[in-house]
């Protein structure tokens, strides 16, 4: 069997979520079996970049045999020259190719993923609802008011979600996200004013007021400094925190260590750590105690294994992060399926958008007591509709 063209679609075109518009590949063999793919730049700034990755690695595995993804992986990383620098962009294209790798080999041998990565640890796949600080609902909303923090936790609750997760901090008295709009009087780095801290910790006290037993998990997007992460922990310490998501850069795992050391909330990380290589020094000097690598950039479905293998050696639990298409989802499920150090699932607001979902052929969801299941379909179990080829943008590498 032979590689004999690889198609990228960005579904920009046809999706009207301003920060979620996933890219998915398909590759095609002579054999007529075709596998799915994605890059994991759904979010962010680096969007085309993640369209010509793909077109700049997909054209060096032309005439390959798709079933030897380990001797793919290897050429896209020795020959490349960039693929042994890492970082996001090769990552990400190399991802995707590995996960469509995969899910031709699924179809081959008429077998889900992850019977043939060792068959199911979890039979069943806890799962939280993520970003509830943009609600939890059809359409997104900066919350401020912690009464509307409480409000979208319980919409939650209500879909039988027994944990969730929020970033206190991103959303500005003002409303104003973070990210894309950084208010001068909303402080998160040197030191955390006094307006700052109160306002958040009322936003997760009155989360946690829903119920004594709802796991509440803290997302920071690394907006916070050593400092600043260490203060905010140590001042809502009583509040029962799962663990503490991304507090400082995700590659500073000195700076992890320090907040690990000083506060008494489990440290998180990994949507931005790529391959076991990337891992290695969190594993080493004990930072964290949760690692979230993402299936669609961390280097594929073979990395990933590879990386979570590497971090039940050291004691470390897993939550395989999830923020884009229904691919990336059905991935994230054949991994978290098979290994023994899973944690939790996460669910992200994106992945209950309808327009998204229907995206794809298979709608994976939680269901009533907030569970999943991984497919049971040869491959990945998803694939992309023909309705939707046709209206994204698409480009073929033949």
């Amino acid at each position: 069997m032979k590689i004999t063209s690889i198609d990228v679609f960005d579904f920009a075109k046809c999706l009207n979520y301003e920060d979620c518009a996933p890219i998915c590949i398909r590759i095609n063999t002579d054999e007529g079996i075709s596998g799915f793919g994605e890059v994991g730049l759904a979010y962010g700034n680096a969007h085309h970049a993640g369209v010509w990755i793909v077109k700049d690695f997909g054209q060096l595995i032309l005439g390959m045999d798709p079933l030897n993804s380990e001797a793919i992986r290897e050429k896209l990383f020795r020959t490349t020259f960039w693929g042994m620098g890492g970082g996001t962009v090769i990552n990400a294209g190399m991802s995707a190719i590995d996960i469509a790798l995969w899910d031709i080999k699924g179809k081959y041998y008429h077998a889900p993923v992850y019977q043939m990565l060792g068959g199911k640890t979890n039979h069943k796949l806890r799962a939280y609802a993520s970003q509830i600080q943009f609600d939890w609902d059809l359409e997104d909303r900066n919350m401020i008011t912690p009464e509307q923090y409480a409000q979208a936790a319980k919409k939650a609750m209500d879909q039988g979600y027994t944990a969730v997760k929020v970033d206190p901090v991103g959303v500005a008295a003002n409303g104003n996200w973070q990210r894309t709009r950084q208010d001068a009087d909303w402080r998160l780095r040197g030191q955390l004013p006094k307006n700052v801290l109160e306002l958040v910790r009322a936003r997760l006290q009155a989360i946690r007021a829903l119920s004594d037993t709802l796991d509440i998990i803290i997302e920071l997007h690394a907006f916070t400094d050593t400092g600043t992460a260490i203060q905010l922990a140590n001042y809502i310490d009583d509040l029962n925190i799962m663990y503490y998501e991304e507090p400082v850069h995700p590659l500073n795992s000195v700076s992890m260590r320090e907040i690990r050391d000083k506060i008494s909330i489990p440290v998180a990380s990994g949507e931005r750590i790529y391959t076991r290589l990337g891992y290695r020094p969190f594993f080493e000097n004990r930072s964290l105690s949760v690692i979230q690598p993402d299936v669609c950039l961390c280097g594929g479905i073979s990395e990933t294994k590879k990386i979570c293998d590497m971090a039940d050696a050291y004691d470390v639990k897993v939550q395989v992060h999830v923020c884009g298409g229904p691919i990336s989802q059905a991935a994230a499920l054949h991994v978290e399926t098979v290994i023994p150090n899973f944690l939790i699932h996460e669910q992200h607001s994106y992945g209950i958008k309808q327009g998204l979902r229907d995206t794809c052929v298979y709608d994976y969801l939680p269901d009533d007591h907030g569970n999943l299941v991984v497919p049971e379909l040869p491959g990945i179990g998803q694939e992309i509709t023909a309705e939707t080829m046709k209206k994204t943008w698409a480009y073929t590498i033949q």
